[in-house]
């Protein structure tokens, strides 16, 4: 009888520590983000620089825009300070030297280091 009364005292924690564990492994993969993606770019004609960082994700089409961003599966969702709606920019191609991305009004855009 006296172990039936521990049992739950021993059962909830436990639940609640899987619970946080799981939570935790979902943001950690949201953060992630693909070293190819990394580095310099800039368009086949030249008229936009892109710049993404681990922190950043920077387009200089005149005038440079740094804004937040992350990237979920083939699509990188960036905003700026944080604020919502994101702007969806979706991975058409990537690999060591090219990237290309589908624009959020559509426009596809290929880009060289």
């Amino acid at each position: 009888m006296f172990a039936m009364k521990k049992y739950p005292l021993v059962v909830v924690p436990v639940v609640y520590v899987l619970i946080l564990f799981a939570c935790n492994s979902n943001q950690t993969a949201k953060s992630e983000v693909n070293r190819k993606l990394i580095g310099k770019w800039v368009s086949k004609d030249g008229a936009t620089k892109l710049e993404i960082t681990e922190k950043g994700f920077t387009t200089d089409d005149g005038q440079p825009v740094t804004e937040d961003y992350f990237v979920q599966k083939d699509t990188i969702f960036t905003s700026y300070q944080g604020s919502r709606p994101y702007t969806k920019f979706l991975i058409k191609n990537l690999d060591d030297h090219k990237l290309t991305l589908f624009y959020p009004d559509s426009d596809l855009v290929e880009f060289a280091r």
